[in-house]
């Protein structure tokens, strides 16, 4: 009875204000800057080890209307730490689609096809293992169903987007970058072991989804 009744209460909607008046939440744990492929190497283990990693991307904003940018940044969490792979630096390629294309791997996010689209525009490759956060919160009829919302929503703590429409392609990020980036693919996957915790309805990414318990 209790779990049904926290189940209504994430499928309430809720306000900007409400949201806004929540405490502010970010990630304090380990971060990673990969650089190079001595760095992601060293990344491998933690990675390949982890059930399920929560994922994200940041791009450089475009100001002109029909264009747009390549990911500049792609976020992994694990239960451990954060990785920070900065394609200014190490650009796209086989090193990272392999495991983003391995389908024994969970990779969970909000949006995250579109993501793995413009991923594949720098170098072809079939993503798998895929859960996007968005598509199984409508599907059990959550009214939050982006990263701010559910966020709100499950933990009851507001995550900041001061830094989404920053320079992402700079060679150096700032701390408050890397802050806003670790936080947003460790909520991701914190999102979804949550939503396991609740039996969520995965739909789709179900068969792959729940042999990750």
């Amino acid at each position: 009875m209790v779990e049904q009744d926290r189940l209504q209460h994430l499928r309430r909607r809720l306000t900007s204000e409400e949201i806004n008046d929540l405490p502010l939440f970010h990630y304090e744990g380990p971060v990673h800057l990969i650089r190079d492929l001595s760095s992601w190497q060293s990344a491998l283990a933690d990675l390949r080890s982890a059930e399920v990693l929560g994922f994200d991307t940041e791009t450089r904003p475009t100001f002109r209307k029909g264009r747009t940018n390549a990911p500049s940044l792609v976020q992994l969490a694990t239960a451990h730490a954060v990785y920070l792979v900065q394609l200014s630096w190490l650009p796209f390629g086989p090193y990272l689609a392999e495991l983003l294309g391995d389908s024994s791997l969970i990779k969970a996010g909000v949006g995250i096809r579109y993501d793995m689209q413009a991923l594949a525009k720098l170098s072809t490759f079939t993503p798998a293992g895929l859960v996007d956060l968005g598509s199984v919160a409508r599907l059990n009829k959550l009214s939050s169903q982006g990263l701010r919302t559910l966020a709100a929503a499950f933990f009851g703590f507001r995550i900041s987007k001061g830094s989404q429409c920053s320079n992402w392609s700079l060679t150096e990020l700032s701390p408050r970058q890397i802050v806003y980036a670790a936080t947003d693919a460790w909520i991701s996957r914190l999102i979804y072991v949550t939503m396991k915790e609740f039996a969520f309805n995965f739909g789709r990414s179900g068969d792959r989804a729940s042999q990750k318990r």
